[in-house]
């Protein structure tokens, strides 16, 4: 099994590494006594087409083999692989609020190896309070944290009214990629990576569904 050199892989759809957190989460879940599956035993768990699983893993390098399928702790460690799973991410979170406080406090995170160092309000009441072992820390003092902590990832969980402030101040410090949920499209240079994650976005599709199917 090979996976290509990251250099190489420019251009993939963002539908396709959409999907790899889900092969990814899916392989994890499966017995450790099951050694091998199909790309058919795959595609139906997922409700894809197996021929939409090896168009998706050939982006990435030669998987399986014909007549067996894929090593399951292979295919699985090739796509830790691809998503950087191979090493740890040191993270900043501003905006304690409630869904602040439920990224801080999600353990999953660490275990994956995304590591929230520092968070940021702006709250008197909330800071100085601790969320999983982590003060939380006056926004002010934000540059300073930056210039002398790495950080990977920033992510932003403050009101909409101040986003884009804050996401430029991280920018302004170094910052080269953002997990956004504040309710707006941040606006940053082309050398910045930003995720959006707008949550009522799902429940509004999750409507519309609704909606189609009661016609």
């Amino acid at each position: 099994m090979t996976v290509r050199n990251q250099r190489k892989m420019a251009g993939i759809p963002r539908g396709v590494i959409s999907r790899l957190p889900v092969y990814y989460r899916y392989l994890s879940g499966l017995s450790q006594a099951q050694e091998k599956i199909s790309s058919a035993e795959l595609g139906k768990a997922l409700s894809m087409t197996a021929a939409q699983i090896r168009s998706d893993l050939s982006y990435f390098g030669s998987f399986g083999l014909h007549g067996y399928g894929y090593r399951v702790d292979q295919l699985k460690q090739a796509i830790a692989e691809i998503l950087g799973l191979d090493r740890t991410y040191q993270l900043v979170l501003v905006g304690a609020g409630n869904l602040g406080r439920a990224l801080a406090t999600y353990r999953n995170f660490r275990h994956r190896g995304f590591i929230i160092g520092a968070i940021f309000d702006n709250d008197p009441q909330i800071i100085g309070q601790e969320l999983a072992g982590v003060q939380v820390q006056s926004i002010d003092n934000l540059e300073d944290y930056l210039r002398t902590n790495a950080c990977d990832i920033a992510v932003i969980c403050t009101p909409r009214e101040a986003s884009q402030a804050i996401c430029d101040r991280l920018v302004g410090a170094g910052v080269k990629a953002i997990w956004n949920f504040s309710p707006i499209h941040l606006q940053v240079p082309d050398d910045v990576i930003v995720e959006h994650i707008h949550l009522t976005d799902s429940l509004l599709q999750l409507s519309f569904q609704l909606r189609q199917r009661s016609r």
